[in-house]
């Protein structure tokens, strides 16, 4: 196996093809990654979550780390990280059309809506379902490939 770049067009083929990744984000100095759910459109990631953790922390620090991949095997796999920024999507005037293209984007997978919209237990308490549209900017991207049969 070898493990080689992946050149732009062939990270964001893989973003458009896949639809649960890992987000990273940070609050105190303290990382947090946690598996979610995404469309790719146009240079942003949209995705649909409850408010819990992962939006409480990346409304007190945007800048955040996804990651998805493909894996076939052990020797042959893709990956792909990117950094950008957090932006909600509230529902505004300003940001009606952007709302509009996160459903749109995220209703062409099944079951999209989920876990945006499912009984969430903390303990015993079951948490308030209160959603969030958002949306990530892909300000810097890049991706590996493990490639079988090209080792020494």
């Amino acid at each position: 196996m070898v493990i080689r770049d992946m050149t732009r067009e062939m990270s964001i083929s893989l973003l458009k093809s896949a639809s649960v990744g890992r987000i990273a984000c940070a609050r105190d100095s303290q990382p947090y990654v946690t598996p979610f759910s995404f469309a790719y459109h146009k240079d942003f990631i949209y995705s649909l979550a409850t408010v819990g953790k992962k939006i409480e922390w990346m409304r007190a620090n945007p800048l955040v780390c996804v990651e998805t991949d493909k894996i076939v095997s052990h020797q042959e796999w893709q990956t792909v990280v990117i950094f950008g920024r957090f932006q909600e999507l509230p529902r505004t005037p300003e940001l009606y059309e952007a709302r509009v293209v996160a459903h749109h984007v995220l209703a062409q997978t099944a079951n999209w809506w989920e876990p945006g919209f499912v009984k969430t237990f903390k303990g015993e308490l079951e948490r308030t379902l209160e959603t969030v549209y958002f949306r990530i900017s892909v300000d810097e991207i890049s991706g590996h490939q493990g490639v079988p049969g090209l080792g020494p």
